[in-house]
């Protein structure tokens, strides 16, 4: 399967996920605005997503995905999957004895991540049971993300990105459900949502393990040992447990701080939702693809195949990214308002929320660099390089949020996270030349800068069109309206950024036709 072709699987299914969990967070946002109830569950649904990106995603993928695609290799199915055996016991004896140590202290947890929340007895109680509730989600979704890592290194890219569907529709009926039963505002739909939480990662979890099955990889289960192998991944997974627990420390700082603002904490759900949606799309597609792939190339010995991934990579993700940053940036008001100005969700939270999402906006290309540019590290069992400028973009990140919140509140948080991507992709990209592991092409160096331009023109319709038809966002006229309007407005933003793209050689058609039949 080609290069292209890889993305674009991860990113339909990606995208189906994106767009349901737009569809998730509009009822959520219709049923529990952004009072204590939203924030209780927003906090209580993240804190066992950063344990699950802390202890799977970020360690587990940088440093399984390259081992087992060498055991793969080198040495055939049969000690993959005994490889794979061993890493599964290892890591489901540390999520057993991590969550049953996060459900007995809860209330001290919570009470580090959301110290705001204290003020309100009522609040603290609620987030702490919710927290309870889903907590047991991190165990499921990390032995989900070791599935997906098999799965991916096969080259079986479909079923792994169908999974976040499943969660997103569970919560999509759990929130119907709790609006139909006019429970509203209320702390009883919060615990509906986070049992409908628990009960979709379980659901994610006995999906992928069938899709594994069949798959020739039915992991049995085996006594948790230090092999060699899982030694050698411990030590690759080190700096990769760092690294992720540096942007986790940055996400949990933005919470511990946005939570003495009342309402500050849905502020940022909200926005980051919005701009999650390209970088989701994108960044997962570029991320589960791209790092097999290098590893793979490497594994041959094809230097020239790895440096043209890259290359294409970058193309991929900027021809993606650069015109979702600009009209995230420009017409950041319109979308929060469309999607989410109903019910308990005010016109003075769509201006709050619109805000944070700008500041996102700019940051979005840079996080989805980090995922072109972190594979060309781990690939070659390099975990420590990203991991130090991992800290770098910590540093920043606290500092500058620490900084910024105090002079324009929650959105100086989003500024933060923005200057912090971009420090992060700069270093890691500056480094991946200077070792001669990243060689721009003449083809890459002359479709970024009309890459660019071609945003720039599509941003300057955006804002000048938004302008003249503001009225017909208005929630009075109408969703139909306020629909149509916003469809019209990103469609005239499309179809302006594919022509000048397409004349100016940027990305015509019929390279993007040709980048898709290529194997």
């Amino acid at each position: 399967m080609s290069l292209y072709r890889s993305f674009f699987t991860v990113g339909s299914f990606t995208g189906l996920s994106r767009v349901l969990g737009f569809l998730r967070d509009i009822l959520i946002a219709a049923v529990l605005g952004t009072g204590a109830v939203a924030d209780a569950f927003f906090v209580a649904f993240r804190l066992p997503n950063l344990f699950r990106r802390l202890f799977a995603e970020g360690a587990f993928n940088s440093a399984f995905v390259p081992l087992f695609a060498k055991r793969l290799e080198s040495e055939g199915e049969r000690e993959a999957k005994a490889f794979a055996e061993e890493v599964l016991a290892m890591l489901l004896f540390a999520l057993l004895l991590t969550t049953a140590l996060a459900l007995v202290a809860m209330p001290l947890l919570i009470a580090i991540f959301a110290p705001g929340f204290a003020a309100n007895e009522e609040k603290f109680d609620l987030t702490v049971l919710l927290t309870r509730i889903t907590f047991p989600y991190l165990l499921c979704m990390s032995l989900v993300a070791l599935l997906s890592g098999i799965l991916n290194t096969l080259g079986r890219f479909s079923a792994a990105a169908f999974a976040p569907v499943i969660l997103n529709l569970v919560l999509c009926a759990v929130m119907a459900a709790a609006a139909y039963l006019g429970l509203g505002n209320t702390p009883e739909a919060g615990i509906l949502l986070a049992w409908g939480v628990a009960f979709a990662g379980f659901l994610q979890l006995v999906f992928l393990a069938l899709m594994s099955r069949r798959s020739g990889m039915d992991l049995g289960f085996r006594r948790p040992r230090l092999t060699p192998g899982v030694k050698r991944m411990v030590v690759l997974g080190i700096p990769g447990l760092i690294a992720g627990g540096v942007t986790q420390i940055n996400i949990t700082v933005g919470t511990i701080i946005a939570s003495l603002q009342e309402g500050a904490v849905s502020f940022l759900y909200y926005a980051d939702r919005i701009y999650q949606l390209p970088l989701g799309i994108v960044g997962v597609a570029i991320g589960v693809v791209l790092l097999p792939d290098i590893s793979r190339r490497l594994g041959a010995g094809d230097i020239e195949a790895v440096h043209n991934s890259q290359n294409r990579s970058i193309e991929f993700a900027l021809l993606l990214t650069l015109p979702a940053a600009v009209a995230l940036a420009v017409i950041a008001e319109p979308i929060i308002r469309v999607l989410f100005e109903r019910g308990a969700f005010s016109a003075e939270d769509t201006r709050a929320t619109a805000a944070a999402l700008a500041a996102f906006a700019w940051g979005l290309p840079a996080f989805v660099l980090i995922k072109v540019f972190s594979p060309g590290f781990f690939a070659r069992e390099d975990t420590k390089t990203p991991m130090y400028y991992a800290a770098a973009g910590m540093v920043v990140n606290v500092v500058g949020s620490l900084a910024l919140f105090f002079w324009i509140g929650h959105v100086g948080i989003a500024v933060a996270t923005t200057i912090a991507g971009w420090v992060n992709a700069l270093l890691l990209g500056a480094t991946l030349a200077r070792r001669g592991h990243l060689v721009a092409d003449a083809a890459l160096l002359k479709r970024v800068p009309l890459l660019m331009a071609s945003s720039a023109a599509m941003g300057a319709l955006l804002y000048f069109a938004s302008t003249g038809i503001n009225g017909y966002f208005d929630p009075a006229g109408g969703v139909l309206r306020q629909v149509t309007a916003l469809g019209a407005l990103i469609a005239a933003g499309f179809i302006v950024y594919v022509l000048i793209a397409n004349l100016s050689g940027a990305m015509t058609l019929s390279m993007f036709r040709r980048a898709l039949r290529r194997g």
